[in-house]
């Protein structure tokens, strides 16, 4: 079996935090298919070949406690994950099984951003240049539509545009019913959809008719009778369709599903109920799967094309190792989020801070993830912000500085981190985090008119930050795993930056005379921070810390704006002590720990003006995602020893991994 990266976890559906599932293991075979938490969400592929069985995806048998001699899986010759679809080649008996899960993640079109359906498609040909009798199978569970097993599902399945649909839900369908970090979701639809056609039919029934396709080839209509509604743990419910390829020869033949979900309502928006964007204009469930299909052959080829143009900006950016990081980051960075319409028709672009505490558009996750976004479309920059704007205004935000959240994905209510107490809060990062955003967000689209929407707020934030920001009180920063810290070097970094893309606003605001007095402003406190910051040939973690040192990530702001206020040296200096204090996967943040984050560490690798700097700093990162033995999706909170995961996984934050291709085109 090839591989360039051995991912951890491979994407296969990738469409947003409760729409998500992965392959956690070497082949496709060897597990059966999860939810980014690690939950089952099985699929089961088989295929006979000349009448034997094989598999190429899952398990027949979904109860382990029961045992049965699976068929034969099919050897797995390759997989390629590219930034829009994982392809897995197989090859067994003289015949060669293509299956590709894509989901078309084109962050410039927002209509097939938000459409909540992916791809499944087989591709079947002789190996061996003889004629193959071939017949394929395809399964996912109810597993899919439910929080665990217990619960009950009810089912149909529809004729539609010359489809076939099968529909899976819970039988309790209550809406938005609860917010939470380790949830799946038990309200709305689950579909699996398929082309008629005489060589397809399709099943609703219990596991066990994975058996009788090994066993024959055959499914009994009579064996999918199950009493509705049904417990998953108890029948394990399948919605499945079964594809007689005929006689397979050199020409290969396809077919294509598409796995999609209609949750009905998707957040929950200061007590307004809001429909996914693709929704907006009264689509159905079936007319959104009827366009999935209807539009396939185009889509794919827009996907082909963007993978291989993001791949090769990537190789040029950063090598080759780059390119495959940009790859795995890319569907997991956009399926943290959920893309609505405020009641105003805004567009509103809500992150999950999964597996760390599920709020929902967090100010610093969204802040390392929008160098890629703001690469491909600033629009979902603002669609982060603006649920923050809205609540930093009201009456409920009592502070002079910027939230750290809008509440627990997907209600979005009001903060709920730190219960609100002051100690609890991130003041200085949150103010620079939206400083910076929304500096980045001017520069890219050479426009102010958001900032000016709201600038009231960035005001406040900045002269917060002018009063608070060169020296930070004893505070948390957006490394709250590693506790509150005093006079913190590199928060002060962020908030001097922050300043910076205040004057860069009042710049393209045509305010030259503030706009330098805030520039004047900012560089005053560099002088000062260094002072406070360098020791020898390094900087401390904190004003006053002898003998420390962490990585200053922030700084890589001041070469994206061009404002240039640190210096050229000081990147320099600090990309030299970092590379002398790597580990074999990676440098630390700091030196109280072993561990770094993904994220900062590409962002601190970015520093450097020496492309092979740049690669020696990251292609550790690369050697963790490629040996760790933690198989979960990226994670961005590692150990740089023994590559092991500390925490966090599933989080859209994998979208900073893009600063390099960022600072390597600019903004605008």
């Amino acid at each position: 079996m090839e591989t360039m990266l051995r991912a951890p976890a491979v994407p296969l559906v990738t469409v947003d935090p409760y729409f998500s599932v992965w392959s956690m293991a070497d082949r496709l075979t060897d597990d059966f298919t999860r939810h980014w938490t690690g939950k089952r969400n099985a699929m089961t592929g088989l295929i006979r070949i000349d009448g034997r069985p094989f598999r190429f995806a899952g398990k027949v048998e979904p109860n382990a406690e029961n045992y049965y001699t699976e068929p034969q899986p099919m050897t797995q010759k390759r997989v390629q994950v590219t930034p829009l679809s994982s392809i897995y080649e197989f090859e067994e008996a003289g015949v060669r099984l293509q299956v590709r899960f894509t989901t078309p993640l084109l962050l410039d079109d927002l209509d097939l951003l938000s459409r909540p359906a992916s791809y499944v498609a087989f591709t079947v040909g002789s190996a061996d240049g003889k004629p193959h009798r071939v017949q394929l199978y395809y399964d996912v569970s109810a597993e899919w539509c439910v929080d665990n097993s217990g619960q009950q599902v009810v089912w149909r399945e529809d004729e539609a545009a010359g489809r076939h649909i099968l529909q899976f839900s819970h039988h309790e369908q209550t809406v938005l019913n609860r917010s939470g970090d380790d949830h799946r979701i038990d309200w709305g639809q689950f579909y699996l959809a398929v082309g008629k056609s005489p060589a397809v039919r399709t099943y609703i029934g219990p596991a066990d008719i994975r058996k009788q396709f090994v066993r024959s080839g055959e499914i009994d209509g009579a064996s999918c009778r199950m009493e509705m509604p049904q417990a998953v743990r108890d029948r394990q419910p399948v919605l499945a369709f079964t594809w007689d390829c005929g006689e397979v020869g050199a020409e290969a033949v396809s077919n294509t599903a598409v796995l999609a979900y209609d949750d009905i309502y998707a957040i929950e928006y200061f007590g307004e109920k809001l429909k996914a964007y693709w929704k907006r204009n009264g689509m159905s469930a079936f007319e959104m799967i009827a366009a999935a299909f209807d539009q396939c052959e185009g889509i794919m080829a827009r996907c082909d094309a963007f993978d291989r143009r993001l791949l090769e900006d990537g190789a040029r950016a950063g090598g080759g190792k780059y390119a495959d990081l940009l790859a795995l980051a890319y569907r997991q960075a956009i399926a943290a989020h959920k893309l609505v319409l405020d009641p105003e028709g805004r567009v509103l672009f809500m992150s999950k801070e999964c597996f760390s505490n599920g709020c929902i558009a967090t100010v610093d996750v969204s802040y390392p993830s929008t160098p890629l976004f703001l690469l491909y479309n600033p629009e979902l920059v603002k669609g982060m912000m603006r649920p923050i704007f809205k609540y930093a205004a009201s009456e409920a935000w009592p502070f002079d500085f910027a939230p750290h959240d809008v509440g627990q994905y997907p209600l979005a209510g009001g903060q709920v981190y730190g219960d609100n107490k002051l100690e609890g809060q991130m003041p200085v990062e949150e103010c620079g985090n939206m400083l910076i955003m929304a500096a980045a967000v001017t520069l890219a689209e050479g426009d102010a008119r958001f900032a000016e929407e709201h600038w009231g707020l960035l005001s406040k934030w900045a002269e917060y930050l002018l009063k608070h920001g060169l020296d930070p009180e004893n505070q948390l920063c957006t490394d709250d795993f590693a506790g509150h810290l005093a006079r913190n070097a590199n928060l002060s970094v962020k908030a001097i930056m922050g300043l910076a893309g205040y004057a860069l606003m009042l710049e393209r605001m045509g305010r030259a005379i503030d706009a330098e007095r805030w520039r004047l402003a900012a560089g005053s406190m560099v002088e000062r921070w260094k002072q406070m910051a360098v020791e020898d040939d390094h900087t401390r973690l904190a004003f006053g810390a002898d003998n420390t040192w962490s990585l200053k990530y922030n700084l890589v702001w001041d070469q994206i704006f061009g404002t240039r206020l640190f210096g050229d040296e000081l990147p320099r200096t600090e990309t030299a002590w970092y590379e002398a204090r790597r580990n074999r996967y990676g440098t630390p943040l700091d030196n109280r720990a072993t561990y770094t984050k993904a994220d900062w560490l590409v962002w601190a690798a970015s520093l450097s003006s020496d492309p092979s700097v740049f690669a020696r700093l990251i292609e550790p990162l690369w050697h963790m995602l490629h040996e760790t033995p933690d198989r979960v999706p990226f994670t961005d909170w590692y150990d740089t020893v023994t590559a092991r995961q500390v925490g966090f996984q599933h989080r859209s934050v994998v979208g900073g991994i893009f600063i390099q291709l960022l600072k390597a085109k600019g903004l605008g």
